[in-house]
């Protein structure tokens, strides 16, 4: 595995420990919960880590900040990582409605010392959130999440998307049915995918 330094992620010391302790956990719990592709265990901190640490330089200052879908905590976990030492206050709450990667997640934040909390349901179904953030990671095309978003997002708040590279197409689809402000920000992992940032989602 190829292992960066913490230079080349641009974190600190503390951030970078806590990172290998959840990319360890990752290493662990993925043979039996499919947490990440097992064929890309091997390139996670390239595949996984630094394309997660991307969103945080793309967010606005926060204090809730929520992940739909989380699954194995990508971004949500690298999130609350980075949010540890760089924004104390805030809170980062990961919704999964799947129980066994729940309990990981649980663990990821007992191991890891973050501040975060997880809700086991579906985002369509829970309370809203009125979060700052909104993100969400290989979840849904851009429209469902256009529907997420106006249900846990707070007024003025921000959501950012990772897309491939079809990310324009998805786009005109979702402008069908709703309404937002959209910057695409180039990925630094892979120059064909892009960051979403969205602002100011409402129904056509």
């Amino acid at each position: 595995m190829n292992v960066p330094s913490c230079s080349d992620l641009n974190v600190s010391h503390e951030t970078f420990q806590r990172l290998a302790i959840y990319v360890q956990l990752i290493e662990k719990w993925t043979p039996r919960i499919n947490l990440v592709s097992r064929r890309s265990v091997p390139e996670i901190w390239k595949r996984h880590i630094a394309d997660s640490l991307q969103l945080w330089d793309a967010a606005p200052e926060f204090r809730l900040w929520a992940d739909l879908g989380s699954g194995g905590g990508l971004p949500a976990m690298v999130v609350a990582i980075q949010a540890a030492e760089r924004a104390p206050d805030a809170s980062v709450v990961m919704v999964e409605s799947d129980q066994r990667k729940a309990v990981f997640l649980r663990t990821a934040i007992r191991e890891t010392g973050v501040n975060a909390r997880v809700e086991t349901a579906r985002a369509e179904v829970l309370a809203p959130l009125n979060a700052d953030v909104v993100s969400a990671r290989a979840l849904a095309d851009l429209g469902v999440l256009c529907s997420l978003t106006a249900r846990h997002l707070a007024n003025g708040g921000t959501a950012l998307f990772p897309k491939g590279g079809t990310w324009e197409n998805e786009v005109s689809t979702a402008r069908r049915e709703w309404q937002f402000d959209c910057e695409s920000l180039t990925s630094k992992t892979e120059p064909q995918a892009a960051i979403l940032r969205i602002q100011g989602v409402s129904r056509v």
